[in-house]
């Protein structure tokens, strides 16, 4: 087991640490010009270049400009290491707004908020310091009285320009949270990571000019209305004097100084160009494609093969690449689709195949269960349990009301023998229309409505939502019923009483509690959330199903031994099933069916298009299996 063990370390190690390391390297390569851009920028003056010029190479060689590097060098790392510490392949989705709330309050992010603002207030003091003038220390000696000596003051500019950083750096750990900035996603479209970066910069530019544009209108509307209370802390603490012959700055007139306003942005720009690059770096390392030896000679060396990657509880970025590596080798590598199809020896078995296609199908196999799950739980919190019991007794068997088959969850078994008989259960009656037989309407309910039978139902939530009563126990919320024929509807929430104490014809209204807190509930809901949660980690289900259709589809012209032909029937079934699984959730409601249109913003949203992506690769991958195919299916 410690061989093992070990022997996985060391796997992750060369795959992902020695990754990350090379990411953090180019990143501080690249703060070098970056830096120099930053300098030239800040001190800009067009009326007189040759002197802005020779200060900016004076300033970047001396001794106090490398200091502030090397300080920028140990934030940028710090960067890296938290990247390596939070990323994630599969992205956390909240389905609702406090569960994305409790993601923001977790101690866990706290600490990464805490570390991202001190770590801000390091960038914001280095790009002082580099722009110099007014910005270059938080005190600065001042004369309050003539009968006194010179006191020191504080330096309001630096203490802005330290809170924007802070500000600038909660920001950016905040806004990783919401837009999933940890999330790693891996590329359709293999590329040289060269080539990857050089697409990629302009929109790394762009985002960081704008969030940082975005940051500082909202950090100037606080200052203005809040910004007493930390500079009479910081004079408090450092026991300084605030200069009264200069005007504060969470005034109007001082905060749309032009200069200000320019050097605030620029600071902040560079502060977050520098950490995206160092994200965007990382992601193109961990997710460039990694070739895992098919078979291995020696048995020592087995560990790392393809079958026992993808099998084996590995971490779950080596999972990717493994998955990644099969769907590759599976179209342009027929060297190694022939080892796939191979035999071992001695034994003459097809340890390989059987090993990788059992996991392929397994994991499309959970995937079916889990939407169908899922459509089962949505279904039965959309709409009564019974729908016949609406229907007066006295008249249940006329030609006019036909009998209503009870409605019956349907699960795997449903789904690999359908009977017609059976009733489906959608959500459709969430959207106010759902027909049974000859135009027969059953009754209208609240979405996501909780269970009636359930010993926490309330009695006026069994009245708003469950079977309706026979006409004589309807209280006066009820509209009466004339015929036996039409369907009693539900409690109105407006109706007419003539109670005592009240004036006839006076209006009252009728709304439960349980209908707040039900309306409550689903009004926090995001929408599409539970969808996109579902198809969080569909990625190795693409490479999947590309991997298996593809091996498939060639195996008709390169297995010599005949072993796909063995598990061909599974492998047809298993695609089937889930292309009705599939089929069946976009059919749901709140279920949108086309992609939405990506942000340019530096949070990877890929994964809301993943559902998109498996139902084109499933339709796809049983066409290409059908097509190759063809007659012999039978």
């Amino acid at each position: 087991f410690l061989t093992k063990l070990n022997s996985t370390s060391i796997k992750e190690n060369r795959v992902i640490c020695w990754r990350a390391v090379a990411s953090m390297a180019w990143s501080v390569l690249l703060l070098l010009p970056t830096t120099a851009l930053f300098v030239l920028l800040s001190r800009f003056s067009l009326f007189h270049p040759i002197l802005w010029i020779s200060e900016c190479l004076s300033l970047l060689t001396s001794a106090s400009a490398i200091f502030s590097f090397i300080l920028l060098c140990g934030v940028v790392l710090m960067v890296g290491f938290f990247n390596l510490e939070y990323y994630t392949v599969v992205p956390s989705i909240a389905c609702s707004k406090i569960a994305l709330l409790g993601q923001v309050l977790h101690p866990r992010q706290f600490v990464h908020s805490l570390v991202h603002c001190i770590m801000g207030v390091v960038v914001a003091w280095c790009c002082a310091f580099t722009i110099g003038g007014r910005y270059r220390s938080l005190g600065h000696p001042c004369t309050q009285d003539e009968s006194s000596g010179p006191e020191m003051c504080l330096n309001e500019y630096h203490l802005v320009l330290l809170l924007v950083g802070a500000f600038i750096g909660y920001s950016h750990s905040l806004v990783g949270v919401v837009y999933n900035m940890n999330y790693v996603s891996f590329h359709t479209m293999q590329q040289y990571k060269y080539l990857r970066f050089k697409g990629a910069l302009p929109l790394v530019v762009k985002a960081s000019a704008v969030q940082a544009l975005y940051c500082l209108r909202t950090f100037l509307l606080l200052y203005f209305f809040m910004g007493y209370a930390p500079r009479a802390w910081i004079c408090k603490t450092l026991d300084l004097n605030i200069n009264s012959s200069i005007h504060s700055l969470d005034s109007v007139s001082s905060l749309l100084d032009l200069s200000l306003l320019y050097h605030l942005w620029i600071s902040g720009t560079f502060l977050l160009l520098t950490w995206y690059i160092t994200v965007l770096l990382f992601r193109i390392f961990v997710t460039e494609v990694y070739s895992f030896p098919v078979q291995s000679t020696f048995t020592e060396d087995a560990h790392q093969c393809l079958p026992k990657v993808i099998t084996g509880t590995q971490p779950m970025i080596l999972k990717f690449l493994a998955l990644q590596d099969l769907a590759l080798l599976s179209q342009h590598s027929p060297s190694r689709r022939l080892e796939v199809f191979s035999l071992s020896q001695p034994g003459g078995h097809p340890h390989i195949w059987t090993a990788l296609s059992k996991e392929c199908l397994s994991l499309l196999s959970d995937l079916t269960e889990r939407l169908v799950a899922h459509h089962d739980t949505v279904a039965t919190n959309g709409r009564a349990k019974s729908q016949s019991t609406g229907v007066c007794k006295s008249c249940k068997n006329t030609p006019l009301t036909p009998s209503i088959p009870p409605v019956t969850s349907v699960g795997m078994e449903d789904m690999k023998t359908p009977r017609p008989g059976a009733l489906i259960r959608t959500p459709g009656s969430v959207f106010l229309r759902s027909s049974v037989g000859a135009g027969l309407r059953t009754p209208l309910t609240i979405p996501f409505t909780p269970d009636l039978d359930s010993p926490f139902s309330s009695p006026a939530l069994r009245r708003l939502t469950g079977p309706l009563e026979p006409q004589g126990a309807l209280s006066p919320g009820f509209s009466s019923i004339q015929s036996p024929h039409v369907m009693r509807r539900g409690p109105k929430l407006w109706s007419a009483s003539t109670g005592e104490g009240q004036p006839r014809g006076h209006t009252r209204l009728v709304l439960p509690m349980d209908y707040f807190l039900t309306h409550c509930f689903v009004s926090l809901q995001l929408p599409e959330a539970s969808s996109q949660a579902l198809f969080a980690d569909s990625q190795v289900h693409i490479w999947a199903l590309q991997g298996l259709s593809h091996l498939v589809a060639a195996s008709f012209s390169e297995d010599q031994y005949g072993i796909v032909q063995t598990t061909l029937p599974t492998i047809l079934s298993t695609l089937l099933l889930l292309q009705e699984a599939v089929d069946r959730h976009f059919k749901l409601p709140h279920t949108s069916s086309k992609p939405g249109h990506c942000s340019c913003s530096m949070g990877d949203d890929s994964y809301k298009t993943l559902r998109f992506a498996l139902r084109s690769t499933l339709k796809t991958s049983v066409y290409r299996i059908t097509a190759t195919f063809g007659g012999h299916l039978q």
